[in-house]
């Protein structure tokens, strides 16, 4: 009965070290799905970010090169204005180009990434092959864009030059280019470009800013979400912050 009962006991242990490892096994398994997804889903979103931008530049591009083949150069115009025009729309289309070209490379290279193998984790794949070329992409973009207002005014000036209302008419167009320029620079770019540009940049949700919010009450969380916002540089939007009426519905 003793060596019976010794039996039945090591045949449990047994088979509980074999449904350990078997479970072991299965959490093995299910960690390298979770990590494949995870590289799927990072590879998704920086492709995506990729199109929007090569697309946007593309676009931009083209209209750009529409204007300098379709425009009407009068004879007796300007030598000043003409070549400021032609130098203008170049710098333009060559800004463009230089975010699309980097957006389709980074691109086919990210697609390219093996999110099965994973010898080099994406995070540490992104910084060290793809993330300055974005970045220069990004600011050819950001630069591109006011240019590209500057060739809508320019345009104005070279349709209308022999017109009798030329400076009536092109000081409208240059004066509502000049508005989205400013417009542009001071709330488009200082909100959005530093924010862009860094380094795993990630929206904070609403519910993250009323969690830190909640700790410390509802001024102390205020205060800190102004220090948070001050150390990252980022907007009110990226932060995420609580209005006063969301936070008295949360209360």
């Amino acid at each position: 009965m003793i060596g019976l009962a010794a039996g039945i006991e090591m045949a449990d242990m047994a088979w509980e070290v074999k449904c350990r490892e078997e479970d072991m096994k299965q959490r093995a398994l299910e960690n390298e799905r979770h990590a494949i997804d995870d590289a799927r889903r990072s590879v998704d979103e920086k492709a995506q970010q990729l199109k929007v931008l090569a697309n946007q530049s593309a676009l931009i591009a083209g209209f750009s090169m529409v204007v300098l083949v379709e425009s009407q150069i009068p004879e007796n115009i300007n030598s000043v204005v003409l070549t400021f025009f032609g130098l203008i729309v170049a710098i333009t289309i060559a800004l463009m180009l230089v975010s699309t070209l980097n957006s389709t490379y980074i691109l086919v290279a990210i697609l390219r990434y093996d999110c099965v193998e994973r010898s080099v984790p994406f995070d540490v794949f992104w910084r060290r092959r793809c993330e300055a070329d974005w970045k220069v992409a990004l600011r050819a973009f950001s630069v591109g864009v006011p240019s590209f207002m500057i060739v809508v005014a320019l345009v104005a000036w070279v349709s209308f030059w022999n017109h009798q209302s030329l400076y009536y008419s092109a000081s409208v167009v240059t004066a509502i280019s000049l508005m989205l320029i400013i417009y542009w620079f001071a709330n488009t770019h200082r909100k959005w470009g530093d924010f862009l540009l860094m380094s795993e940049a990630r929206i904070l949700t609403r519910g993250m800013s009323f969690a830190a919010a909640s700790k410390s009450g509802s001024s102390e969380g205020d205060h800190s979400s102004v220090d948070l916002r001050d150390s990252l540089q980022l907007s009110s939007l990226a932060i995420g912050e609580l209005s006063e009426s969301e936070m008295k519905l949360k209360k």
